[in-house]
């Protein structure tokens, strides 16, 4: 369960098919919270390491924790090297 978010979670977009992708969105993205909760900074490669779901999601996924109707939290980006960055999680009321 992720802090602060509507429940149930509520996904949008133009391919969005609720019958198809409700439950897989929905575990990604506490996959992704669960993990990141703790503050530290991960990049897209490891955090796709440890969740086992794809970068671009995991991209997708960080974006909507910013939203309100996912809990508003804070995601911090910084540039490593060489197109790498680093991403960290901020949750908010923690």
């Amino acid at each position: 369960m992720i802090p602060n978010a509507q429940t149930p979670l509520r996904f949008d977009g133009p391919e969005y098919s609720p019958a198809r992708d409700q439950v897989r969105l929905s575990g990604q993205i506490e996959r992704v919270f669960n993990l990141m909760r703790d503050g530290k900074w991960r990049s897209l490669p490891d955090i796709a390491q440890r969740t086992g779901d794809p970068e671009a999601s995991i991209s997708a996924q960080l974006r909507h924790l910013r939203k309100a109707r996912f809990g508003g939290h804070t995601v911090n980006r910084r540039h490593v090297a060489n197109g790498l960055f680093q991403y960290q999680l901020i949750a908010r009321g923690a």
